[in-house]
């Protein structure tokens, strides 16, 4: 569903097949220690946090590709998620909020895009920047109380907690509906047109790609508006779900998930290349993997970082073995 590029013949599809078979080969494992891994409960649960992270996986993919990175994805989670259902409950209409808070993150994006296109700024410190302010934004205007829907809003939770029946113990969730309709859209996007195209070029070579006219400044602030859009969607999805936030922890480290699912799926951090396909795979086995540390006894819960940090420092060893071997 979208390849990178101008990159080496077969790559993109290699690296598909290789984490997809990771993917399953940590299931198996899992599910062979752990019997409830497969039970219809933890499927559906683990369908729903993969979709979600998988919405920003997107994002911070788009930025990735073009050599670029977004820090601030978690604090953008959480100034959404928590000012949503404070909005709500002082009044405001729910879709009017809705509408509101998606806009407000897709402002933040394309002020990262203007800072880094425009003013020439690093995107590492351009969006560090975005994760204290962020964050420190939402603690300030809400005393860092945890806020919650109350009887407010209750009809459009469905969106984050949602699901359709299959079975009778088994139903799809709704964020994977959504997921798949926004892995669609950026899959189009990505190898349809001719922005996706200038995105890939742009990542794999900056420079040859202004010498051959594409608007550089133009195409890179779409990425990030795109990952702060999709912050945003998530942000929501996140709270609908939950039904409550705390503006301290809510979307803490949610970065490093989706720059994990971005990174594992394929995407060089050096930009240029990437599939959609791939960063969905990615967001799933992190969320396998993080599922697999809460069912086998013996991993205590407290590693999660350490093994997920572990997990994307090993793959991106791999992409510079494979990429200086290919060279």
């Amino acid at each position: 569903m979208g390849h990178g590029a101008g990159n080496e013949s077969g790559s993109p599809v290699k690296k598909i097949i290789g984490i997809f078979v990771v993917l399953l080969l940590v299931m198996l494992l899992t599910a062979w220690i752990s019997p409830a891994f497969f039970s219809a409960y933890n499927i559906e649960n683990l369908l729903r946090r993969s979709a979600l992270f998988g919405i920003m996986g997107i994002g911070a993919a788009f930025v990735i590709m073009t050599g670029g990175i977004d820090l601030s994805i978690g604090s953008l989670v959480c100034l959404v998620g928590c000012l949503t259902p404070w909005l709500v409950t002082q009044g405001f209409p729910v879709p009017l909020v809705l509408l509101a808070m998606l806009c407000l993150a897709i402002g933040a994006g394309g002020l990262h895009g203007w800072l880094v296109s425009r003013v020439r700024l690093q995107p590492f410190l351009v969006t560090l920047c975005g994760l204290f302010i962020y964050r420190g934004i939402t603690r300030g205007l809400l005393a860092d109380r945890t806020v919650g829907f109350g009887t407010e809003g209750t009809a459009w939770k469905f969106l984050g907690n949602g699901r359709i029946p299959i079975t009778e113990q088994f139903g799809l969730p709704i964020p994977l509906v959504i997921l798949i309709l926004v892995a669609l859209g950026s899959g189009f996007l990505l190898r349809k047109t001719v922005w996706g195209r200038h995105l890939l070029a742009i990542g794999s070579n900056e420079t040859a790609a202004r010498h051959c006219g594409i608007d550089v400044d133009r195409v890179k602030t779409g990425a990030y508006l795109l990952c702060g859009f999709l912050a945003g969607v998530a942000g929501l999805l996140f709270v609908l779900d939950t039904g409550t936030a705390q503006p301290s922890n809510f979307g803490n480290f949610y970065e490093l998930y989706a720059i994990a699912a971005a990174v594992l799926g394929g995407c060089s951090l050096r930009g240029g290349e990437g599939t959609i396909l791939g960063v969905l795979i990615g967001a799933t086995l992190v969320q396998v993997i993080r599922n697999s540390i809460v069912l086998i006894d013996p991993i205590p819960d407290s590693i999660e970082f350490a093994v997920i940090g572990g997990i994307i420092l090993l793959a991106v060893i791999a992409d510079e073995t494979i990429r200086r071997r290919s060279t």
